[in-house]
């Protein structure tokens, strides 16, 4: 028997990178997964098709996390066709660069479109799944913050304060809701090996002038070990938060960043 079997996860953004490596590894470890996607369907029913591999059973439902109807549409499809909701991984989100000395491109169009999605979506999402949890008398949530949280990111400001706001969040519903049984943690990821990643250095590599090497290496530089990060080792983080390991653990920001060397 798998650490999480039985029990019944919602991850959100599942169809690419680290949502679908912590899908497959909950389904791994035994789970029921809700695979939440936004518009790429395929991408999704390919990870659904991961964790049916990996020994679990996986549900596709979309939703728009930014939409508190269709989140709370998926939250009460995923309780009337699994019966619970054990376990919540608010992993979906985005960011944006922008030339941060030039503020007048900080747009409220910029400034919205990332709170709704990585701050809103994370609280629209809690709320939905916070009272089958409580009627159970427990649960866990997992929400997707950042270094950017953390120590903050150039060219990435509204980003960033998405992220800042996910990790006070995070804090204060550990606070809130620690007496039903509930936990709640965030992990931090660093530069996580991917296309998103590409993505980052390629809109850092055009705001600065420099090269992608260029661009690679002072994000290298910036770690103790000179690596990216393994979206499975994201994944058995998640796994660790979810598990009765964890049982002890709340209102924590778990950095997994290669040792980022940053005051």
């Amino acid at each position: 028997m798998g650490q999480l079997t039985g029990e019944v996860a919602i991850v959100t953004g599942a169809a690419v990178g680290i949502g679908r490596a912590i899908a497959v590894a909950f389904g791994r470890e035994g789970a029921k997964v809700v695979v939440n996607f936004s518009k790429s369907r395929k991408e999704a029913e390919e990870t659904a098709n991961l964790v049916k591999q990996a020994g679990g059973e996986p549900l596709v439902i979309q939703a728009d996390v930014a939409q508190d109807r269709q989140v709370r549409a998926m939250v009460a499809e995923t309780l009337d066709r699994l019966g619970r909701v054990d376990i919540l991984v608010n992993n979906a989100g985005i960011t944006a660069f922008v030339d941060f000395p030039d503020l007048e491109r900080l747009t409220d169009e910029v400034w919205d479109r990332l709170y709704n999605i990585n701050v809103k979506g994370t609280f629209f999402c809690c709320r939905a799944v916070v009272p089958a949890m409580r009627k159970q008398g427990h649960g866990r949530i997992i929400n997707m913050a950042s270094i950017a949280g953390r120590f903050g990111f150039q060219n990435r400001s509204p980003y960033a304060a998405t992220k800042w706001g996910v990790i006070g969040f995070t804090k204060t519903l550990a606070l809130e809701l620690g007496e039903f049984g509930i936990r709640a943690n965030a992990i931090a990821p660093g530069a996580v090996a991917g296309d998103r990643i590409e993505r980052v250095f390629a809109g850092r590599a055009q705001i600065s002038g420099k090269s992608m090497a260029e661009v690679r290496a002072a994000a290298m530089a910036e770690q103790s070990i000179k690596a990216m990060i393994d979206p499975k080792d994201i994944a058995a983080l998640a796994v660790f938060l979810a598990s009765d390991a964890a049982k002890s653990i709340s209102g924590q920001v778990l950095p997994i960043d290669n040792d980022r060397q940053r005051a």
